[in-house]
């Protein structure tokens, strides 16, 4: 986990093997090289082998090893390994914060902890309430960095992810007390506000997602709730990068968040919902590509396994019973592979790489973190299962 630059003691570097035994620092030096797959030959000899080793000259390593055209100086590649991320100067843009109870918060959190400026974007309904609950210090101890700091978010922004411009708000939502006293909450509107305060991001994050029918079954899910599911929990994602792409730094992030879901039968995630997380994994592909193109950002979505976030736990929430959250983690802890619980951490830490110059080269990936419940084919607690 190391930058491996400046002198290294190759004297000591050996390497082990029931029938192989190395110990020549040329041959492990050329072992190596391969391979990382090393570009750019000069800079690599000089990092690894350092001024007091002679084994290898580069005009010897590339006759042997590499050909001609990998030799490249204009090659950006460098062998770089590190556990730490520096993400100070950057700007990350969270949508869909209004409590730390949920995987926003946690991203967020992962972020800020790199040295990113937290910016977010808050449902309008229940702005007010996140908003006091910050001043309160309610949150405090959910806000702890790792140097023992406090997470900041610098501005909140109201944001209605189902509208992308003024124009499609209608004149109830207009004149709902709970947007009362707030206006330039579409998409297109905070983009500019962002834009404006900020010039350029870095991040752009959407963890968000509705589906007003979704404790219904497909089958009894109506057109209006089939089409509110996927315009707040798919489209909005479309709609947020076409409208934050433009000012995006190149080599910046998109993330989203999905479930499984959008490829899997799970009873009682109803209401579209998952034929919306299905769109949000195809849109992924597509964005991917042309976002990657037009702006040089890159396009990924977490597959996040079940958290009992706020949110989550008022699915199918009745008297005396089990929500659907708390059965979906029993089933996890039950049949993962990996059986132990799974925190917002997880995913955020998980977020925090794919936003990186560490995942330069990933886009248009759907990352599982589930402790590997998406692999499974059978359930390890099915009755069927049991010794008869």
């Amino acid at each position: 986990g190391r930058v491996i630059e400046g002198e290294s003691k190759m004297a000591s570097l050996s390497i082990h093997h029931p029938s192989l035994s190395i110990h020549h620092p040329s041959i492990i030096y050329t072992i190596l090289l391969s391979a990382f797959a090393v570009v750019n030959v000069s800079s690599f000899q000089h990092s690894f082998v350092g001024k007091g080793a002679h084994y290898l000259t580069p005009a010897v390593f590339r006759k042997n090893a590499l050909s001609s055209h990998t030799t490249d100086r204009s090659s950006r590649t460098r062998l770089r390994m590190s556990a730490s991320i520096d993400l100070k100067g950057k700007v990350a843009f969270i949508a869909g914060v209004a409590d730390s109870t949920g995987y926003g918060w946690a991203i967020s959190k992962a972020l800020a902890d790199a040295g990113a400026t937290i910016i977010v974007g808050t449902w309008p309904p229940v702005l007010k309430i996140f908003e006091q609950g910050l001043k309160k210090g309610s949150m405090d101890s959910d806000s702890i960095l790792s140097d023992g700091s406090k997470m900041t978010i610098e501005k909140i922004y109201p944001l209605d992810a189902v509208f992308d411009s003024p124009d499609d708000v209608p004149e109830e939502v207009k004149n709902n007390k709970r947007y009362a006293g707030l206006d330039g909450y579409t998409i297109s509107e905070v983009a500019k506000a962002v834009e404006a305060d900020y010039g350029k991001i870095d991040i752009l994050v959407h963890s968000l997602a509705n589906g007003p029918e979704v404790t219904k079954p497909l089958l009894e899910t109506s057109r209006k709730g089939y089409l509110a599911a996927s315009s707040a929990s798919a489209y909005s994602a479309v709609s947020l990068l076409q409208k934050f792409g433009p000012f995006m730094n190149p080599g910046g992030s998109f993330l989203s968040l999905t479930y499984i879901a959008s490829e899997k039968v799970i009873p009682g995630y109803g209401g579209g919902m998952s034929s919306a997380k299905a769109q949000l994994e195809s849109d992924t592909r597509t964005l991917a590509y042309e976002a990657g193109r037009r702006w040089g950002i890159r396009v990924n979505t977490v597959s996040a396994g079940p958290l009992k976030s706020r949110a989550a736990s008022a699915i199918g929430k009745e008297p005396g019973q089990k929500t659907f959250i708390e059965y979906a983690i029993d089933y996890s802890r039950a049949n993962a592979p990996l059986a132990q619980d799974l925190y917002s951490d997880d995913v955020g830490n998980s977020s925090l790489f794919l936003c990186s110059p560490l995942a330069r080269a990933i886009t248009g990936v759907t990352l599982y973190v589930d402790n590997g419940l998406n692999c499974m084919g059978m359930a390890l607690d099915s009755k069927a299962m049991q010794p008869e």
